[in-house]
């Protein structure tokens, strides 16, 4: 028979962890209502980033990513419904500061420009790496207080982040920086009349790629909004196994944070990622 001491600590014990409990709740609940705020607004202002791209490539890019994020949405509503809350939003003032710099990015740059797509590839990727972080902590708080189908919903949508972030970099280091640099110069092939050909030269298709789940990836063949049809397709590693081909050089000119190692891992960042 347990001593009166021993009643009175389990207890104690007991209630301590029920409150820590409880609070760790309440923190999931608040960061799931951020999120769940983050990819509805970003549902609405993804068009208006795909629609301003350059080339064929970054907008589908952004619009494959879009339908993804569609899917993100139903799935953290599934989320709140496997632990008994309803769906609810919380302002994210990260998220609306990150889509007001998009916002800036599409005024401060040409139109039709390879600078434009380097810069909106910029833009994207800040974002993809906030919702990196936010996934990853709450898949963290998921697994702690045991909510076993939330932990892998969330994993779900975290993957599909990561390899978003991953063909950005890919799209930057593949040509976009290399091209933007190159418009720097002002050269003739560059200046118009002769525009078009400039980027008729060496410029790499997409494979088709795949994102964790609904839609294909990027179109081969795909044309720049002048009409230019592109040589030398490129494939894209999804993050199964598939690796880039082709004859482009890569160099990045910085656009992109956080690239992930050839495994295909990444830190998820946050308070505590995966």
């Amino acid at each position: 028979m347990a001593t009166i001491g021993k009643q009175i600590a389990d207890f104690f014990s007991t209630e301590t962890s029920t409150a820590n409990d409880e609070g760790l709740r309440g923190l999931f609940i608040n960061e799931l209502k951020g999120i769940y705020y983050a990819e509805k607004a970003l549902v609405d202002n993804m068009p208006s980033i795909s629609d301003a791209a350059t080339t064929d490539q970054v907008r589908q890019a952004f619009q494959v990513h879009l339908e993804e994020t569609r899917n993100q949405v139903t799935r953290l509503e599934r989320i709140f419904q496997s632990i008994n809350e309803a769906p609810e939003t919380m302002t994210c003032n990260a998220v609306d500061g990150l889509a007001e710099d998009a916002d800036n990015v599409i005024g401060m740059t040409e139109s039709g420009s390879l600078t434009r797509d380097a810069a909106l590839i910029i833009a994207g990727q800040k974002v993809k790496h906030y919702e990196i972080a936010a996934y990853g902590s709450l898949h963290s708080l998921a697994q702690l207080l045991g909510y076993t189908e939330a932990a892998q919903l969330i994993e779900q949508s975290l993957r599909e982040e990561k390899n978003t972030d991953k063909k950005l970099t890919q799209l930057a280091e593949t040509f976009v920086n290399e091209r933007a640099k190159s418009e720097g110069n002002m050269d003739s092939n560059y200046s118009s009349p002769n525009r078009r050909n400039y980027y008729d030269d060496d410029m790499p298709n997409t494979g088709t790629g795949s994102t964790s789940g609904s839609q294909s990836g990027y179109a081969s063949g795909a044309n720049y909004q002048s009409g230019s049809v592109m040589g030398n397709s490129t494939s894209y590693d999804t993050g199964t196994g598939d690796t880039i081909s082709g004859g482009t050089s890569r160099e990045n000119a910085g656009s992109s944070m956080g690239r992930e190692s050839s495994s295909g891992n990444s830190a998820s960042g946050g308070m505590m990622g995966i």
